[in-house]
């Protein structure tokens, strides 16, 4: 089981970096729709779908890596926010990686029974 866990932070970290991406793309279409020459409404409707789809993703794979890592309310919260804001989520990624809110596998290593497993 903790493969899958293991694979659903990569994933996590993937999405993450995409929902970033995704971001920087809704800006750019929201520039040329207000801003930019010529106006144009087509990156906002491309990108705005994109970045709906990705955060519902960032969203969804946090519960389970954070159900998994056994986050505390105040990481759960940093996640949802972290999705919220512009490129966020690569900042709070950086900040997991680093204090070790990813460690799923060692977790698991240590003979911490998974959330799934207890029922």
């Amino acid at each position: 089981m903790s493969a899958v866990v293991s694979r659903v932070a990569g994933w996590f970290r993937l999405i993450a970096m995409a929902e970033a991406v995704s971001w920087v793309g809704l800006l750019i279409g929201m520039y040329f729709k207000y801003v930019g020459t010529p106006r144009t409404e087509v990156g906002v409707h491309i990108f705005g779908m994109v970045h709906g789809v990705v955060f519902l993703a960032f969203l969804a794979t946090g519960l389970v890596v954070g159900r998994a890592a056994r986050w505390s309310l105040v990481t759960w919260v940093s996640a949802a926010l972290a999705s919220i804001v512009p490129l966020a989520s690569v900042v709070f990624l950086r900040w997991a990686e680093r204090s070790g809110a990813l460690a799923v596998e060692a977790r698991a290593a240590e003979g911490e029974p998974e959330p799934s497993a207890v029922a």
